[in-house]
């Protein structure tokens, strides 16, 4: 099936359903997204609110929010309903031990159906929520914690243990404890009976649209990490972009694999897919291909969100893994996470039935800014268009002052402030903050460019581009090449110091099953490569690694294979998978 094929299929299909994008930025306004929500009297606002208790109010509380399916094969379902109830426990329990709007809340424990009640019951009572990865270890919880002034932490006693007990007295802000199920160590509370002896009524908290609702934490290159805060007024863009970008209607079959760890487990596993009135799916175990192959089917999953690194693993099993599952529900499928290579569009197509729509956003954004959406022609590899209501363009600022750059010209992605899930702050911070504004843009720190027909592309981080010979190399584009291979199931490439060139290529693969490294398979790499991309952009060396190092969001921690390959820092790891070199 070729490209072209699916796009003429699939450019049909849309005329008939969808109105022209084009035509809906021009005339789209944050009111607009704003009049998809309740809202609270007076101008107020929360989040808990418009993901839970306005659907009951309308009469939709009998529809099965939240379906949650343990490792071990246990499936629980609460419906929005249930959800306002126990929000509402939860938000009792925190105002028990004197906890109030303003206080932040932390949570570390898996994908628990206890966690995604704990984040709403957090933010119904005006705390701020914050969540962290349960494999992060002791040293990146407590620095988070100390940025954080953390308040209270939800989590099992196990976790509690093993990486907190140890650090309560380094954090004095933290008077709260909260522990899963009916026992907690000493110095903590047991969640269970609080929940059960607490009411199932609470007035949620109105706050300002101003107000912190969230703070995620993003690692930087070098430094301590950074916590970009978010506002209540975030969930304007959450709705709108849950609609535009990833179809998102009422009773829809939604799955989001992403843990709320990160920040699109909260923006898009959590408050978009419930502002919008789906049904979420959660799955409490990591990738496994047949049980992910078996959620989709068995649970007539219709919208699914996942990330590059997951669909290259079941890439790697090859189309005949998939073949006794159906998958006919589906009709809708996004990625997110780090750039999506163009096979891997064109293979979601043939494997079920629709192709991966790649989008782009950050941290920092705090919701999808540009998407391949539904109404859009595909171009695979590129990150699609601007949403409705945000203004990106690729700018250079060599010189100090920005200067717009020309069509096809490398630069940095820059959007205009004022989206409503912008960050508002680096937590204690504003210098740093200051920093990524200039000249009325937010600077990314991603280097793109723009095509003529107004989609963008991405080439890379600012500081990943590599610099051969004149040339200016995107490491993605490297990457893409490679994994085209029939060999390569994974790419991560860098640029050397080189006397001569100034920088040259170097590649890092994972290899798929079935192929083992050999001098032979180097070289049949870089031949594919220099055949693909030429020989000024080719990697001149390829070299073989069991996985590459990436966070737990997916993304290729390219700096670090260059800090090892040069003896430098390796920085901020803690958000680093483990990884066997």
């Amino acid at each position: 099936m070729t490209w072209e094929t699916i796009a003429k299929t699939d450019a049909e299909r849309r005329a008939a359903v969808l109105p022209d994008p084009d035509r809906y930025r021009k005339t789209f306004g944050w009111d607009e997204a704003r009049a998809m929500l309740d809202g609270l009297p007076d101008g107020k606002l929360n989040i808990a609110h418009e993901a839970l208790d306005r659907h009951v109010a309308h009469g939709d509380g009998d529809r099965i929010a939240l379906r949650w399916i343990g490792k071990d094969g246990e499936r629980r379902d609460l419906t929005y309903a249930e959800m306002v109830r126990q929000t509402a426990r939860f938000a009792n329990v925190l105002a028990k031990h004197g906890l109030s709007k303003g206080d932040r809340l932390y949570s570390l424990m898996g994908r628990e159906a206890e966690l995604y009640i704990a984040a709403l019951g957090t933010l119904k009572a005006g705390l701020t929520f914050s969540p962290l990865f349960s494999a992060f270890g002791p040293e990146p919880i407590r620095t988070r914690m100390e940025i954080g002034e953390a308040n209270a932490v939800v989590t099992t006693a196990s976790i509690y243990r093993r990486k907190i007990a140890k650090l309560r007295d380094a954090i004095p802000s933290l008077k709260l404890v909260l522990i899963l199920g009916d026992e907690a160590p000493d110095g903590c509370v047991a969640l269970g009976p609080e929940m059960a002896a607490a009411s199932d009524a609470f007035e949620t908290v109105p706050m300002d649209p101003e107000d912190t609702a969230l703070i995620h934490f993003t690692s930087g290159t070098t430094g301590r990490p950074k916590g970009a805060v978010h506002v209540h007024e975030a969930v304007v863009n959450h709705a709108a972009t849950g609609r535009n970008a990833l179809e998102l209607t009422p009773g829809a079959v939604y799955w989001c694999t992403a843990d709320p760890g990160w920040v699109t487990g909260t923006s898009y596993g959590i408050i978009s897919p419930l502002v919008n009135g789906v049904t979420m799916i959660v799955d409490e175990a990591d990738f496994e291909l047949d049980r992910w192959y078996g959620i989709l089917r068995d649970e007539g999953v219709e919208i699914w969100y996942t990330a590059p690194t997951a669909i290259r693993m079941m890439m790697r099993a090859g189309t005949e893994a998939a073949r006794d599952y159906d998958f006919s529900k589906l009709r809708f499928l996004a990625s997110v996470g780090e750039p999506l290579n163009p096979e891997a569009v064109v293979w979601g197509k043939e494997v079920f039935g629709h192709p991966f729509h790649d989008n782009w956003w950050q941290t920092e954004t705090g919701g999808i800014m540009i998407a391949n959406t539904a109404a859009m022609d595909i171009k695979p590899g590129s990150m699609g268009k601007p949403l409705p209501g945000i203004t990106a363009g690729i700018v250079d600022r060599a010189d100090g002052a920005l200067r717009d750059c020309a069509t096809g010209e490398i630069g940095e992605l820059a959007l205009r402030p004022g989206w409503p899930s912008m960050m508002r702050a680096y937590l204690h911070e504003p210098e740093r903050y200051a920093k990524v504004f200039q000249d009325g843009w937010f600077l990314s720190g991603d280097l793109a460019m723009r095509d003529a027909d107004g989609y963008f592309w991405f080439v890379g981080r600012a500081d990943d581009l590599i610099k051969s010979s004149g040339h200016l190399i995107g490491p993605f584009e490297v990457e893409s090449a490679l994994i085209e291979h029939d060999a390569v199931a994974e790419a991560g490439v860098i640029g050397l110091p080189d006397e001569t060139a100034g920088e040259v290529v170097k590649a890092y693969v994972s290899l798929n099953p079935g192929f083992d490294p050999s001098e032979a398979l180097e070289r049949d790499i870089r031949g594919h490569a220099r055949k693909k991309l030429g020989p000024a952009v080719a990697p001149r060396e390829v070299v073989f690694r069991k996985t590459l190092p990436k966070t737990r969001s997916g993304k290729i921690m390219r700096r670090l294979l260059k800090a090892r390959e040069l003896g430098l820092p390796e920085g901020d790891i803690s958000t680093l998978e483990t990884d066997e070199s």
